[in-house]
C-alpha cells in the first residue's frame, strides 16, 4: 500500500543519512555555532528514543493508560530532518520564507505521524511524542543557529554532504542496528524481553 510506503521515509537509515548530510554541509559552511547545537539536540532526541526503546523491551516500562511504549523513530527523525533542510535551503530567501518552509517541514513530519497511526506501527501518544522531540531537535538548532547562515558551502562545498550521506547509509545498511537494539535489551534485562505488540 502506497500510505506505508511512505513510511520508508522515516527509516533510521535515511534520516540518520540525511542527519549527517546536514551536519557535514554546516562544518563545509563553517556554521560552527548551528552545527553543534544540531549535532547536540539530533544525538540526544535519538538517544532517547533509543534508550526509550531499549527500555520497553528490558523491563516493559511504559504508560497503559496512553498506551505508550517508546518514542516514534520514524516520526522523530522526519520532524528533525526536514524542517531543518528546509531552513537550509531558504537560508537567504528572508525570514518569511525561512518560516514558511520550515513550517511546511513540521507539517510533514505530523503526516508522517498520522500515518504511523493510521498503519498501526505506533499509538497516537507514541506518534505525538515523536512528533514533539523532532521539532524539539530541528526547531531548538535553527533557533539557536542566531543569524542567518554564511553562503561558504558552494558546488565543491557540496561534496562533503554528499560523501556524508553515503557514508552513513551504507554503515547504517551494513550494521544490524535493529538487532543490536534487541541483543542490548537481553543483555540488561533479567527476566525477558517484552515483544513490540505486547499490550500496555
Amino acid at each position: 500500500m502506497l500510505w506505508n510506503k511512505l513510511l520508508h521515509f522515516g527509516d533510521i537509515e535515511l534520516t540518520l543519512a540525511l542527519a549527517a548530510a546536514i551536519t557535514a554541509w554546516l562544518l563545509a559552511a563553517r556554521a560552527w555555532r548551528m552545527a553543534l547545537w544540531w549535532s547536540v539536540l539530533f544525538t540526544l532526541g535519538v538517544g532517547l528514543v533509543g534508550v526509550n526503546k531499549v527500555a520497553f523491551m528490558a523491563w516493559g516500562m511504559s504508560w497503559h493508560g496512553l498506551d505508550f511504549k517508546a518514542i516514534s523513530g520514524h516520526a522523530t527523525g522526519v520532524t528533525a530532518v526536514l524542517p531543518t533542510i528546509c531552513y537550509l535551503l531558504l537560508r537567504h530567501r528572508g525570514a518569511r520564507a525561512r518560516g514558511a518552509g520550515v513550517g511546511a517541514g513540521l507539517m510533514l513530519g505530523a503526516l508522517m505521524a498520522v500515518l504511523l497511526v493510521v498503519e498501526n506501527e505506533h499509538s497516537a501518544a507514541e506518534a505525538l511524542a515523536g512528533w514533539i522531540t523532532g521539532a524539539t531537535i530541528s526547531v531548538g538548532a535553527i533557533c539557536m543557529a542566531g543569524a542567518p547562515l554564511p553562503n561558504r558551502a558552494r558546488a565543491h562545498g557540496l561534496l562533503f554532504p554528499m560523501l556524508a550521506f553515503a557514508s552513513v547509509a551504507g554503515l547504517m545498511h551494513a550494521v544490524p542496528h535493529g538487532y543490536l537494539m534487541y541483543r542490548t535489551a537481553a543483555l540488561i534485562s533479567g527476566i525477558g524481553l517484552f515483544p513490540w505488540n505486547a499490550g500496555c
